[in-house]
């Protein structure tokens, strides 16, 4: 099964390199949406849906933190998952984002094998 990837990071770059990793992962993807903050990424999930989002934390306009409590918010977006990717590892903001509802969290920089594991275990996907 190819998935539907929604990757929100202010940074082009990063978002680029996100799917890049993604790709050499060997992760099935399907498509790939993007967004730049918290604000277009929930705009994004009006349009067309996702199985899974990556979000970073330190965005303009609507952060990390704000995007997953309004994904919390709104019943349709709830049961939608979140892996956060952000440069801040330290235990207490991991622990907060996971608490908003993330329900993974990835330290940059990362390996795509890390990034595959824990997109694959978010998913519950069976190898």
């Amino acid at each position: 099964m190819a998935y539907r990837v929604m990757i929100v990071d202010d940074s082009p770059s990063m978002r680029a390199f996100v799917r890049r990793v993604i790709d050499l992962s060997g992760f099935q993807m399907d498509t790939c949406l993007n967004a730049g903050n918290g604000i277009q990424g929930l705009a994004l999930l009006q349009q067309q849906t996702v199985d899974i989002i990556l979000t970073d934390i330190n965005m303009p306009e609507m952060n990390g933190e704000e995007f997953l409590r309004q994904l919390e918010a709104h019943e349709q977006y709830r049961s939608i998952p979140v892996v956060v990717i952000s440069t801040d590892a330290t235990e207490n903001r991991m622990h907060r984002m996971l608490h908003l509802g993330a329900k993974g969290y990835i330290a940059k920089p990362f390996s795509p094998e890390a990034l595959r594991g824990e997109l694959e275990r978010v998913l519950g996907v069976t190898t």
